[in-house]
Parts: structure tokens; C-alpha cells; sequence
């Protein structure tokens, strides 16, 4: 992706294509950073929680100026150093959201303006997209098949799921992307479940070390309901990477 042919947007300059949420917020942290630079596990686990709590883009692209605008007086931004991660902003944006929610009240979901003024992926982006995690789900079934037997199955019944739902790209009509998403998510945590039932405790473990590590600085800014739907999200992303199982939902799709 080329990020540096167009100056950083404001939140509020125009709408978003909903499904692009993960790509726009790494793109605008890459331009506020001023650097092209690795999105971590950890915050594409804060991202994810965003995205399943629904707030608006322009809710997070604005609370992410105001944290970067904080850090700037902040002595560490005197010392030199540079905000790495998105824990920083997760007050702000959530204050950004709040008042979203506020300055909405009568009009309507922000998410659903954002829905609806989303661009339609071609159908063919669509059946490539859908074709190659069926293939992924295929090959980890084939890789995984000897040591995990029930959980190769798994993979296998939801690589047929996955194309089962193919030939909704050829009816008549304009596609309706929303259910499209709903059918994808349903599978998606169906094979999270899969996939949580079928690891050890040691890989759990691991995992939860390593997320605590990356969490250590900003924990006691955030409350424990923000931190558990963290834990959940960050585990679900590093079961599925390090299985290679591909996320389904149509957030995926860029």
C-alpha cells in the first residue's frame, strides 16, 4: 500500500468505507507516527474491540489525534520518545465515541450512516476473497490433520461453509453486504470456539504472557471490562495466526 501520496485526512472530511475500519486506522496511525510502521498483535486486538463495539471511524480517528496531541506536551514526548501503541488512545477514543454518540442522539446510528455510505466490493473481489479462505481452511486442515484430528474436520466442514455461500454472489439484485458480514461472522466465531477448545493451556498461557508484556504500560489506565474484551481479542487473533486459519469477516477483505 502506498501511504504517502495523500496528505492525513481529518476525521470528519468524508465518509468511510465501513469495512475498510482496520486499513484506514492502520493508515492513519502509520501518518500520525510520521513513519510506515508494524501495526502490533496488540493493536490490532485494540482495533478489533473498537470494530465490535461499533464506534464510528471518525470516533476513533479523532480520539487518536487528541492522544497524540496529549503525548506531544507529555514528558516522554520531550525525552524523544515516539507513541507506539494504540493503548494510549483507548480513553480518547472512547471519550471521542461517547460524544459521538451524544452529537447522534435523534439522528441515528453513526455506524449505520457509515454502512450505508460504504462502498459495494465488485462481486469478483468478493469471490476470490471468499474462494481463497476456503483453501486456507483446506490447507490448514491438510497441515494440522495428524496431531489435531477433530480440529482438521472442523476446518474442513468450515471451508465447505465458506463456499457454500458462493452462490449468493450470482443472484439477481444488489448484494446485500450486511448479511453477507452476518454469515461470515457466524462462521468466524464458530471456528473461534473451535480453535479456543482446542488449545492447551500452555499456548494459552504464552499467549496471555505475551499480551501482558505489551499491555504492562498502559494497563492501569484501562478498566477490567476494557482489559477481558482485550485478553479475548488478542487471543483469538494469535490462535488464528499461529494455526495460519484465515478471519473470515468481510473486515478482512483489504
Amino acid at each position: 500500500m502506498d501511504t504517502g501520496a495523500r496528505p492525513a485526512r481529518a476525521p470528519s472530511e468524508e465518509p468511510f468505507n465501513y469495512f475498510n475500519y482496520f486499513t484506514e486506522i492502520e493508515e492513519y496511525l502509520w501518518r500520525k507516527r510520521g513513519a510506515h510502521l508494524l501495526v502490533s498483535p496488540l493493536d490490532w486486538a485494540i482495533v478489533e474491540t473498537w470494530q465490535k463495539a461499533g464506534i464510528p471511524l471518525a470516533a476513533v480517528l479523532k480520539g487518536i489525534d487528541r492522544a497524540f496531541e496529549s503525548w506531544a506536551r507529555s514528558r516522554r514526548a520531550a525525552g524523544g520518545r515516539q507513541l507506539k501503541s494504540l493503548a494510549y488512545c483507548v480513553d480518547a477514543v472512547l471519550d471521542a465515541a461517547a460524544e459521538a454518540q451524544e452529537a447522534a442522539a435523534g439522528t441515528g446510528p453513526e455506524v449505520a450512516a457509515a454502512r450505508a455510505s460504504a462502498e459495494t466490493f465488485s462481486r469478483e473481489e468478493l469471490r476470490k476473497y471468499l474462494q481463497r479462505n476456503a483453501d486456507r481452511l483446506r490447507a490448514a486442515a491438510q497441515k494440522h490433520g495428524g496431531a489435531r484430528g477433530q480440529l482438521a474436520l472442523r476446518f474442513e466442514d468450515m471451508a465447505r461453509r465458506v463456499e457454500e455461500i458462493l452462490p449468493i454472489l450470482d443472484s439477481p439484485g444488489a448484494l446485500d453486504l450486511e448479511d453477507l458480514e452476518r454469515r461470515l461472522t457466524i462462521l468466524e466465531e464458530k471456528l473461534t470456539a473451535a480453535l479456543s477448545a482446542d488449545a492447551d493451556e500452555e499456548s494459552l498461557l504464552a499467549v496471555r504472557r505475551e499480551m501482558d508484556r505489551s499491555l504492562a504500560p498502559y494497563r492501569r489506565k484501562m478498566s477490567a471490562e476494557q482489559l477481558a474484551q482485550l485478553e479475548r481479542q488478542y487471543t483469538q487473533k494469535r490462535l488464528f495466526e499461529q494455526l495460519d486459519v484465515p478471519r473470515l469477516s468481510l473486515f478482512y477483505l483489504t
